[in-house]
């Protein structure tokens, strides 16, 4: 090879080396942006700006009991824990019965009619809990679950429960007891569950994970005929005239299972 041409393919190798350099710089910079903006937006406890102007509001800042409160009490339970960003339910080995001076908690600061609820849940090995909505408080009452619709929350591979019921109708993202979640698409243990719950004049929705999981209305003659074939009758045997308007409930069902991004819009 003669020597201009030695410099010619130098030369070309820098010209490339260079163009290349500043092609991934320039990549680089247009992609910085994007995750500072993922990064934002996955920030625990914390509206954007975008859900502030949608009306959303938080049902738990991370710092403190924001309004929740034991059911049928006035103060928050000792039991549970609020820390690292996350409410906390510890398991107490004690099952339903749940550990002693605990129970379920409520957001005791509003009750709502129409809405669209979001926030996640993780359980442990062998968990169970459940979210409660459209509840009832009284001095008669003892359990939220005695006039609520629950939205499971399982382990569904180890907690006996999963097994139980019609259909996969116990495990998690369900209907309790009565409409299974379908697709059955929870994550594994330890993971966190991204959850929906839209009611809108007794039309009710669950979303997990992205994926609508189930519908069905409240108040119909379908609603009451599948309510007569639970067990829920034997409870309460009112337990089928759900409120138009109640309490955002968390279940102590004795197992460790954390929540947080609890947010919601009043529809």
């Amino acid at each position: 090879m003669k020597k201009s041409q030695i410099i010619v393919v130098v030369l070309a190798g820098l010209l490339f080396s260079c163009n290349s350099s500043k092609k991934e710089e320039k990549q680089a910079a247009q992609e910085e942006p994007v995750m500072e903006k993922t990064e934002m937006a996955m920030v625990p406890n914390a509206l954007t700006d975008e859900e502030k102007a949608e009306g959303w509001k938080l049902l738990f800042d991370g710092d403190g009991p924001s309004g929740w409160r034991s059911y049928g009490k006035e103060t928050f339970p000792e039991g549970w824990v609020i820390a690292d960003g996350m409410i906390h339910c510890p398991g107490s080995g004690r099952g339903e019965a749940g550990g002693k001076d605990r129970g379920d908690i409520i957001y005791g600061g509003s009750m709502f009619s129409n809405f669209h609820l979001k926030l996640e849940w993780k359980i442990s090995e062998g968990g169970n809990s459940g979210i409660f909505y459209l509840g009832q408080e009284s001095d008669e009452l003892d359990y939220i679950w005695k006039t609520a619709p629950e939205m499971q929350v399982l382990d569904n591979d180890k907690h006996p429960d999963a097994k139980m019921g019609t259909d996969g109708n116990r495990q998690a993202g369900s209907l309790y007891d009565l409409i299974p979640a379908k697709p059955q698409n929870a994550k594994p243990v330890g993971e966190w569950n991204q959850v929906e719950i839209m009611v809108y004049k007794g039309s009710v929705w669950h979303k997990m994970n992205g994926e609508k999981v189930v519908e069905y209305h409240l108040w119909t003659p379908e609603w009451n005929e599948m309510v007569a074939g639970s067990k829920f009758p034997g409870l309460n045997e009112n337990w089928a005239d759900v409120a138009t308007e109640g309490y955002i409930g968390l279940q102590d069902h004795g197992d460790d299972v954390w929540f947080r991004n609890i947010k919601i819009k009043e529809l």
